[in-house]
């Protein structure tokens, strides 16, 4: 047992709170993680909000990284002192899906019940309370136990917010691209949304070879490190005249359209100029998540009639054993710039702040940074 610090909302909808809480021993099937960084990401103000209800109390965070300080029984011993990345999604190996390899539609991961293997939680209050982790990871603490399916090591050399970064956002957008729509080499390519993801989805098309990636944001500073991360053409959207930003899209793809659109936001509006960007034949993959009850629509004739298709991408299609380490070595490679996604790094007592910038569509990805 331990004393950690850490961001806790009651339940969603509530601000966070710092809290002293208390850590138990990993047992069978777990790790104990001392976290280095963790990513303000748009789901935890989701949580935060109240769009998403979760119950509580429960520490906040899915994005993170850490080192493996001990392991429960039926754990490798030989991954004590490893450097790690966390996938917010642990997949429990056994299910259907997961069997099939599509561990990114696990049925019986413990993140389900923000909770480990058994179903209890290793977090308590002073008093006894239980505290549930997000996603089984909460990655906004000083130290988490985590289950074992979650923990990926990382190559030497990888910094801790790169990892951080690979464990949610990176491969959310990377993998929409390059796993879940398989781009191929020479494809056009538009990104609505440039927040850690839309610009994640930037560089994966850049990975796969587009010919043309055409940034859309209402942020010029955001489309201008778009074009860093390897975009090569951009629009500035404009939200109360969407007939005008789908007109940009297209002029600027040029042939009718962009093959591929990926939207990374999550709202109804730009879920339909993503769509309606597209030329016959396009694909537009959903990437972003709405607020629960949120419908999109578009005009069914010429989808039909045109063979486009729309696609939904979680966590990028994620296998987070074998993906993760192949972005890190992209990430060593120089082929996936990463670190450029860093905007800010902050303590957690920050965070309410950080949660304010993201709301504001400031912010392409804010770091957590826990003391060693």
């Amino acid at each position: 047992m331990r004393e950690i610090r850490a961001a806790v909302i009651p339940s969603s909808g509530h601000p966070t709170v710092i809290e002293t809480l208390r850590l138990a021993d990993p047992g069978p099937g777990e790790v104990l993680v001392r976290m280095t960084s963790s990513g303000v990401c748009h789901s935890d103000l989701h949580v935060r909000d109240g769009h998403w209800v979760r119950p509580g109390p429960i520490v906040m965070g899915h994005e993170g990284a850490g080192a493996v300080e001990a392991v429960g029984l039926g754990v490798d011993p030989e991954l004590v002192g490893h450097a790690v990345a966390l996938s917010w999604y642990a997949p429990c190996l056994v299910c259907r899906e997961c069997q099939r390899g599509r561990q990114w539609l696990c049925s019986g991961s413990p993140a389900l019940q923000h909770a480990q293997l058994d179903g209890t939680t290793r977090l308590t209050r002073a008093d006894g309370t239980p505290v549930l982790a997000y996603l089984s990871i909460g990655t906004m603490a000083s130290y988490q136990v985590v289950p074992a399916t979650a923990v990926v090591p990382m190559p030497d050399g990888v910094p801790a917010e790169v990892a951080a970064l690979i464990g949610c956002g990176v491969s959310t957008g990377v993998g929409a691209v390059v796993k879940t729509a398989e781009v191929p080499f020479g494809a056009t390519v538009a990104v609505i949304g440039l927040g850690g993801v839309g610009l994640s989805c930037v560089m994966g098309a850049a990975l796969a070879g587009a010919s043309k990636i055409i940034a859309v944001d209402v942020n010029r500073a955001k489309i201008d490190l778009a074009g860093e991360l390897g975009a090569t053409n951009w629009v500035l959207a404009e939200p109360d005249e969407p007939g005008k930003t789908i007109a940009a899209i297209r002029a600027s793809a040029g042939d009718g359209g962009p093959d591929f659109v990926f939207e990374a936001i999550g709202n109804p509006s730009t879920i339909a100029q993503a769509v309606g960007a597209l030329p016959p034949g396009g694909t537009a993959v959903l990437v972003g998540l709405t607020k629960y009850g949120q419908q999109a629509s578009f005009e069914a004739f010429p989808f039909v009639d045109g063979g486009r298709r729309i696609l939904g991408s979680n966590y990028g299609s994620a296998v987070a054993a074998i993906d993760f380490p192949r972005y890190a070595e992209a990430y060593l490679a120089g082929r996936l710039p990463i670190d450029k996604l860093i905007d800010r790094r902050l303590d957690l007592t920050e965070l309410e702040d950080a949660f304010d910038r993201l709301r504001a569509g400031q912010a392409a990805r804010q770091m957590v940074m826990h003391p060693g």
